[in-house]
């Protein structure tokens, strides 16, 4: 009997920090869409956001691994800090399918990257290849051609957070303790990330 493969989300990100919207969103997705795992797979550079002030890899990995800690179907993924950049998914895809044969990578993306996915790199293999999950963002009409039987679109709950709120925020001083897991505050304010100093 063919050994069953492990259906993995994979969620990409600079998490720059990662915050609860990550977490709730991915958590639907491993509780209602049927998926085994979600990987949050930490980018290192966006093709799409070049200039973008980043933390240190190292120091987003730690929070996404310190805000996944206990959740067993959640795993931080640090998979693209090998690989050339700036990173492309479709790169990023191939590699992983070689580096574990037993998986399905299903591919997690906001309707605000669906809207633009015809500008990615390959997105013809990309569909040719993978299942796509595509979760509802504010502002953005979410169409799928009925052709595109690989993806699917999904009604997870609309938390309208961002890592650009948060870091301003913090750079203003503000406690926005409950916007983001207690351990990734932790190691904010240890650390002291995202305060004025520290912006660009």
């Amino acid at each position: 009997m063919e050994k069953t493969r492990i259906k993995t989300g994979l969620f990409g990100g600079t998490f720059n920090p990662i915050h609860i919207g990550h977490l709730a969103l991915a958590n639907y997705l491993c509780e209602y869409e049927d998926l085994d795992e979600v990987w949050f797979l930490v980018t290192p550079q966006n093709p799409f956001k070049k200039g973008d002030h980043l933390l240190d890899d190292y120091i987003r990995l730690e929070m996404v691994e310190a805000a996944i800690a206990g959740y067993p179907h959640f795993r931080a993924s640090d998979f693209e800090f090998g690989l050339p950049r700036p990173s492309y998914t479709v790169d990023t895809l191939r590699q992983l399918a070689r580096t574990y044969p037993e998986r399905d990578f299903i591919l997690i993306i906001g309707a605000d990257n669906w809207a633009k996915f015809a500008q990615w790199r390959a997105p013809e293999e990309i569909l040719r290849n993978h299942s796509i999950r595509v979760y509802p963002r504010r502002g953005y009409d979410l169409t799928i051609p009925a052709s595109y039987t690989q993806v699917k679109a999904v009604e997870t709950p609309l938390l309208e957070i961002s890592s650009t709120f948060i870091r301003q925020a913090l750079a203003e001083g503000r406690d926005i303790r409950y916007f983001v897991h207690p351990e990734v505050y932790r190691i904010i304010q240890e650390k002291h990330l995202y305060q004025s100093s520290n912006q660009p």
